[in-house]
This record gives structure tokens, C-alpha cells and sequence, in this order.
């Protein structure tokens, strides 16, 4: 009996063919990450203070630098910190005279005190710091009581990526992997330059929330897709690396944009040569597996003998005789009652579900968190990708020894133990504070990389991307909540957001311990399959696919027997 992983093995399981492959998709991987976290430098929000009557007119006859203007009139901030206030400005109007003093202009508007003045909101714009590069902050005025249009924008990314990951999950479940990630790349492209054209807030809007509903399930598609083509023993290689490649595309982007650093300008550059993406459909093949599943066997062979001959391999019989008999799970077409139907992948859903949420909402807290004590905006960014990459590595290391769940379970502990830990020090230790909210980092990132792997190794092919791409729809919702879980509870106490990011990862490294055990387990092709997976199976019928040998006996008798099987 043949399966279709021997077939892979004497085809190459990792070779020439496959590792072309794997290269495109590492590069489609980095070029994601621009996307995901780019909106750190297109609302980059520089110093900034109410636009005041009159002060224009004063700094050029006085022959101030912008910073002259900012300590002269600018009112304090409640508290003093900043020291200066950002959305407030006095309600006077400013008038230069002859016998005006230009180092101490207040003392000439008004006999009281500075403190004394009367305040108002601002209503004439705002002047931004001489030398900051133009965002969609400084372009559209997303300060002050417009902040929040700026995490608007984020969440309505976010919200997208939830719609388009199921939408697009059911497409490349029907349709293929590759056609759903060509089709996902070209709109993509698209609808980026349209937001580098967007005329005001709410075009910029509607077409960011385009990005995400079409974006991230050609990303999940084309992962999936090398996961496919590979055999069992690179699936966990590939998986982290291909991942992996984002966090090189957040350090490589912090150089582009600094040297782009113009929002429009960087929107161009980071989205134009994405149409590069659409020489896949020569350079990329289908997935087998699922050319199989659909009922293409003519077109699952031609894929595979393309590998062969890629990798100098020869196949040891006729696989162009192969005649294959397909079962009712095969030919299905995904459905999310799929996903909860059965008792053991309802478990692997949900568990699933609700990593991918904790993955996102405590990895992109941490992140926030990084990003407000300050310092030079693309080191910070450039250091946070390069933070990422040592969980790579520990994962490379460990899951092939020891297997993916306890590995899985561990790098939750770790994110919730040194989140509740990191509560509780004070903030005069601020280099002990550092370090442990880093192994916090170090730990979020590791489950990051590792629930999407675990995640297409829990499902049967039919419905392998569609369950991938409805799960990780939880993390998009997790980046929707971090933002408000991170700055809200701040209100009741400062720590709190660390309590609530220790206590859910702490939770979900205990779920993931219920999952089954895949370590040189082959990807399951049925329902029942993935039910039984990590127990000892019974003898029970499989799924066959018949192949006749060129010269088997079945050639010279009348017989209709086979001569051997295939299982996919």
C-alpha cells in the first residue's frame, strides 16, 4: 500500500522544487509585515501644540526657532508632564508691538499671572515640530479629541482581517490555495495605492478596512500551501521560518522608512512592487493535496511528477495510471458546522480560537507598551522585530526533541508568569521591569509562531485553510481589544493591563495541554483522521486510491483488482 507521502518521498520532500517554493513564500511573509504593523510609521504623532492667533505673525518679528514658540506660548499640561500642554492654548490674542518684549511676551498681553489665563480647546489647528515627516496625523489632524481616529483605523484593519479570513478561507478550500493568494495579492496591491491617494480620513478609512478583508487569508493561503508541498519531517521548519520572515520584514521596514519616511510617499513604495507577486502563478504550483481532494488527479500528477523532475527523482512505479476512488470528506466543500460537528475537533477549535486570540491581544499589548517609553521610533521598531527571532530559533530546537504541545504550553506559562510578575515591581526598577516584560515577549512570540503550525496540523485537508483562517480570525479580534485593554485599565490601575495579560496567557497554556500530540504525525486527510489523532488507532477502513503498476499482474488477466493503493 502506497501513500501519498511516499509518493512525496520519492519525488523529494524538501527538495530544489520545494525549496524555490519555500523561498517565494518567505518573501510574500516579509512583505506582509508592512501591513500588519505599518500604521507605527503612517500615524507617526510627532510633538505638537494648539495653533494660536497671531503667534506666526510674533515668532517672525521676534525672530524665534519653534522651540522659543513653544515655551512662550504654550500653557503647562495639568501635572507638568508633558511640560508643556498639547491640546490646550491660551484664549488670548497674541500682537507684536515696537516696545514689546519678545523674551517675556505674556508679562505685555495681561497684567495677571500665566497662571491665571484663560484656557481654551484648540480650534485653529495645530503646529506640528519642525523636521517631523508628514503622517496621516500632521495630513488629516488626528490629535487631541481626534486621537482616536487613528486606533479607529488599526481596528477597522483588524475588523477586515476577520471578515476577509473567512471569506477567503472558503475560497482557497474551493478554489485552491494558489488561486485564493494570487487573487488576494492583486487586490491587495490595489486598494494600497488607493490609500496612498486617499483624499481625507474617511478614504483612507475605507480603504485600509479593504487591505485587511483582503490581505491576511492570502497570506494564511499561501502558508498553508508550503505546508502542503513538503513532506512531514520540514513541516515544522518550514512553518516557523516562513513566519519568522515577518519579524525580518518589521526590521526591514524600519530602514525603508526611514529613509521614506512621508506617509504617502512610504505607501508607495512598501505597496507597488507587491505586483511582483503575480509571477507566482508561473513560478508556484497547486497543492497536491488539495488537487486530490477536489477530485484533479490528472492535474495532482502532473504536480507531483514537476517535483520529481525539479529534484532529479524518479518514481519507482507508473503514477500516471493512478486511479483514484474518492470518499464523501474528500469531496466536501468546508463548512464551519465542520469545525464543531464532532467532539475532538470541536475541542481543537475552540482551544484554538482562543489561543489565537491570546496571542494577539498580549503580544500586540506588550508591543504598545514598548512603543510609549519614547526614544528613537525606528530603533525601537528595528530592536522589537529583532527581539522576535529567538524564539524561532528555540522552537527550531525544541519541538522536533521534545514535540509541540509542552513547548506550546510553556511559552503561554512563560508570558503569563512574567506578565503578573512584572505587575508587581516597582517602577523604580525600571531595568528589571525591562527585562522580564521582554521575556514576556520573548514567550507571546513563541506561541505566536507556533499556534498557526499547530493549527494545519490538527485538520484534514478539505478543510486544513478554512479552519486555519476561521481560528486566527480570533487573533484579529484580540488586536481589536488590546489597545482598549492596554489604555483603559491603566485608569484603574496601572498594572492591571499586565494582570490581565499574565492571567489569560496562563489560561491558555493550560488549554493547549489538551491538544493532541503531532510530532511525526502525517497531516490527517479525513474527518476521522483528525479525530483520532494522537491515539492508537483501530483497523479501520481507509480511503484508497488505486494505482495499477505498469506491469502488474492486473495488465495480463482479466482480473480488475489493483495492484496497489495510494492513501491521501
Amino acid at each position: 500500500m502506497v501513500t501519498f507521502d511516499d509518493l512525496l518521498e520519492e519525488a523529494g520532500e524538501f527538495g530544489v522544487f520545494q525549496k524555490t517554493a519555500f523561498t517565494l513564500s518567505c518573501i510574500a511573509s516579509t512583505a506582509f509585515s508592512y501591513l500588519y504593523v505599518g500604521i507605527v510609521f503612517l500615524a507617526f504623532t510627532p510633538r505638537h501644540w494648539c495653533r494660536s492667533p497671531g503667534v506666526s505673525e510674533l515668532r517672525a518679528n521676534c525672530g524665534w526657532s519653534q522651540e522659543e514658540e513653544w515655551n512662550y506660548t504654550v500653557p503647562p499640561a495639568a501635572g507638568g508632564v508633558p511640560s508643556h500642554s498639547n491640546c490646550l492654548r491660551y484664549d488670548v490674542e497674541w500682537e507684536w508691538t515696537p516696545s514689546g518684549h519678545c523674551e517675556t511676551p505674556l508679562s505685555f498681553l495681561t497684567n495677571t499671572s500665566a497662571q491665571e489665563l484663560p484656557l481654551t480647546l484648540c480650534q485653529g489647528g495645530w503646529v506640528f515640530e519642525e523636521g517631523s515627516y508628514p503622517s496621516i496625523v500632521t495630513e488629516f489632524g488626528l490629535v487631541c479629541n481626534d486621537a482616536w481616529k487613528v486606533d479607529l483605523s488599526q481596528a477597522c484593519l483588524n475588523l477586515g482581517y476577520m471578515i476577509g479570513t473567512v471569506i477567503l478561507g472558503f475560497g482557497a478550500d474551493i478554489y485552491g490555495r494558489k488561486f485564493c493568494f494570487l487573487f488576494s495579492q492583486f487586490m491587495t496591491t490595489v486598494a494600497g495605492i488607493a490609500v496612498a491617494f486617499a483624499p481625507n480620513y474617511l478614504w483612507f478609512l475605507i480603504f485600509r478596512t479593504l487591505q485587511g478583508i483582503l490581505s491576511k487569508g492570502g497570506w494564511i493561503s499561501i502558508y498553508v500551501l508550503i505546508s502542503e508541498l513538503v513532506g512531514m519531517k520540514h513541516r515544522r521548519t518550514v512553518g516557523i521560518v516562513t513566519q519568522t520572515c515577518f519579524s525580518f520584514g518589521m526590521m526591514l521596514l524600519s530602514a525603508i522608512a526611514y529613509l521614506v519616511p512621508a506617509w504617502r510617499t512610504l505607501q508607495l513604495v512598501t505597496t507597488v512592487p507587491n505586483f511582483i507577486f503575480m509571477t507566482y502563478y508561473w513560478l508556484l504550483p497547486e497543492s497536491p493535496r488539495w488537487l486530490l481532494s477536489r477530485n484533479k488527479q490528472k492535474k495532482a500528477v502532473k504536480v507531483l511528477q514537476k517535483i520529481a523532475k525539479r529534484n532529479k527523482k524518479f518514481f519507482s512505479i507508473n503514477i500516471e495510471t493512478v486511479k483514484i476512488e474518492n470518499s464523501e470528506d474528500e469531496l466536501r466543500k468546508p463548512a464551519f458546522m465542520d469545525l464543531v460537528k464532532t467532539p475532538q475537533i470541536r475541542k481543537h477549535t475552540l482551544i484554538l480560537m482562543y489561543g489565537w486570540f491570546v496571542s494577539a491581544m498580549v503580544y500586540l499589548g506588550l508591543v504598545m507598551r514598548l512603543g510609549v517609553i519614547g526614544g528613537d521610533v525606528y530603533l525601537n521598531f528595528f530592536f522589537s522585530g529583532l527581539m522576535e527571532i529567538p524564539s524561532a530559533i528555540s522552537i527550531v530546537l525544541l519541538v522536533d526533541r521534545v514535540g509541540r504541545r509542552w513547548p506550546f504550553a510553556a511559552s503561554y506559562l512563560l508570558a503569563g508568569v512574567t506578565c503578573l510578575v512584572a505587575a508587581f515591581i516597582p517602577d523604580d526598577i525600571f531595568w528589571l521591569k525591562t527585562v522580564i516584560t521582554s521575556l514576556g515577549k520573548l514567550g507571546i512570540t513563541t506561541a505566536f509562531l507556533m499556534v498557526c503550525f499547530v493549527n494545519t496540523e490538527l485538520y484534514p485537508t478539505f478543510l486544513r485553510n478554512f479552519a486555519v483562517l476561521v481560528c486566527s480570525a480570533m487573533s484579529d479580534l484580540g488586536g481589536v481589544v488590546a489597545p482598549f485593554v492596554l489604555y483603559r485599565l491603566v485608569v484603574v490601575w496601572t498594572e492591571l493591563p499586565f494582570v490581565v495579560f499574565g492571567v489569560t496567557a496562563l489560561l491558555a497554556g493550560g488549554l493547549v495541554l489538551y491538544l493532541p500530540e503531532t510530532k511525526g504525525i502525517r497531516l490527517p486527510e479525513t474527518i476521522e483522521e483528525a479525530e483520532t489523532l494522537g491515539r492508537k488507532k483501530k483497523a479501520t477502513p481507509q480511503t484508497s486510491y488505486q494505482m495499477a503498476a505498469p506491469y502488474s499482474a492486473a495488465e495480463t488477466s482479466n482480473e480488475k483488482e489493483p495492484a496497489s493503493e495510494i492513501i491521501i
